[in-house]
């Protein structure tokens, strides 16, 4: 048989050597924290550099201009966007993009800065005449008529003339500011026309009944929820019916009222500009006797317009700028810009703000939005 049984162990015999243990692995140093006063430090420095910046360019761009006077309303400086070593200056404004009250953002709204830029130039004996620099497809029939009226105020207290250089597009709102002008320049192929008002809203009755909301109006009088998107036109009684039909009627006639302005504005500036280039000597383009017919919302090209009477003249902005010192019967001029001035509280708005809860980061102007109940001078080639 084997023997199972361990093997005796020698007595008096050392123990096996242990191994050597591993050194411990030294532990990783935490990251270096920058202090708060560090961060702060930087930031406020940066906004030293870009206030200094700032008023740098502000020098700079006022550089070779007459120094602009600053009272009320937003500060601007003159700058000259070409010398043509002349005495005389010719202002150029732009109108860019939607016309819109409101500030988007800032301290001033458009019909504010259009506004100032005119007074600059009103109080500036070396501004003979002003050229309008207008890309807009329209906007707000209020922004878009105190803007009008605006022009038409400068142009009967200083005589001197208004010249629209239109240019891509000079639609609807877009050429309501430029009907009181003393001279109108279009390009064969800007968009321009789109004579006519336009309001909307939704109805969102059919999406509230998916989810199960029904709402409860209370209100003071018959028509006071004019506009309402809750209304549920599938099941109306009679008498909300006959409301609804009111509603339209008085709608209507509203749109009604402010596009018979709209034609009023047009016949106004287009036969106070022939009267008065007639006066100087200068022939421009009447109005054709038919030329409502063509004011019922379309678009036209602005070899059309010519030939309708809505625009005088063919051409870009050196066109217009020739035609102003034309008018003004001066061979040279300098021309010029107005900007606003930089200010170190505008850097603010980048950093965001609070509203409701949620932070939202400001681009330094809010994208306009079409408001229903809102009327309008918009051209569909933006609404589409």
């Amino acid at each position: 048989m084997l023997d199972s049984s361990p093997p005796p162990i020698a007595t008096g015999s050392a123990p096996p050597p242990l191994e050597p243990l591993a050194p411990p692995r030294p532990k990783p140093a935490p990251p270096a924290r920058t202090p708060g006063w560090k961060i702060a430090a930087l930031i406020l420095a940066g906004l030293l550099v870009l206030s200094v910046l700032g008023h740098l360019a502000n020098g700079l761009v006022q550089w070779g201009g007459a120094p602009v006077r600053h009272g009320d309303g937003p500060r601007m400086n003159e700058v000259v966007i070409e010398d043509n070593d002349a005495s005389d200056k010719i202002a150029v404004i732009p109108i860019d993009g939607i016309i819109m009250s409101g500030d988007f953002g800032g301290e001033y709204g458009l019909v504010e800065m259009i506004t100032r830029q005119l007074e600059h130039a009103a109080e500036d004996d070396a501004v003979k005449a002003v050229v309008l620099k207008v890309n807009s497809p329209g906007g707000e029939v209020l922004a878009s008529d105190e803007i009008a009226e605006a022009i038409e105020k400068f142009q009967e207290e200083t005589g001197k003339p208004v010249v629209a250089s239109m240019g891509s597009l000079a639609a609807s709102g877009g050429y309501y500011v430029a009907a009181p002008c003393r001279w109108i320049v279009a390009h064969e192929l800007t968009i321009t026309g789109s004579i006519g008002v336009i309001m909307h809203s939704y109805n969102y009755r059919g999406l509230m009944k998916k989810v199960g909301l029904t709402p409860r109006v209370f209100k003071s009088g018959r028509f006071k929820d004019m506009l309402s998107g809750e209304k549920d036109l599938d099941q109306m009684t009679p008498a909300e019916r006959e409301d609804l039909a009111e509603e339209s009627r008085m709608l209507q006639a509203l749109i009604d009222e402010t596009y018979a302005r709209f034609k009023s504005v047009v016949a106004r500036g287009r036969a106070g500009a022939n009267a008065a280039n007639k006066e100087s000597g200068e022939k421009g383009q009447p109005l054709s006797a038919n030329w409502t017919d063509y004011a019922d919302g379309r678009v036209l090209s602005g070899r059309e317009a010519h030939r309708i009477g809505l625009v005088d003249e063919l051409g870009g902005l050196e066109t217009a700028v020739a035609r102003a010192r034309k008018l003004v019967g001066i061979e040279s001029a300098n021309l010029i810009s107005y900007h606003p001035v930089f200010d170190l509280s505008q850097l603010f708005h980048i950093f965001g703000r609070s509203e409701g809860g949620r932070v939202q980061v400001d681009l330094g102007f809010d994208l306009p939005r079409l408001r229903p109940g809102h009327l309008y001078f918009l051209s569909p080639t933006y609404l589409h």
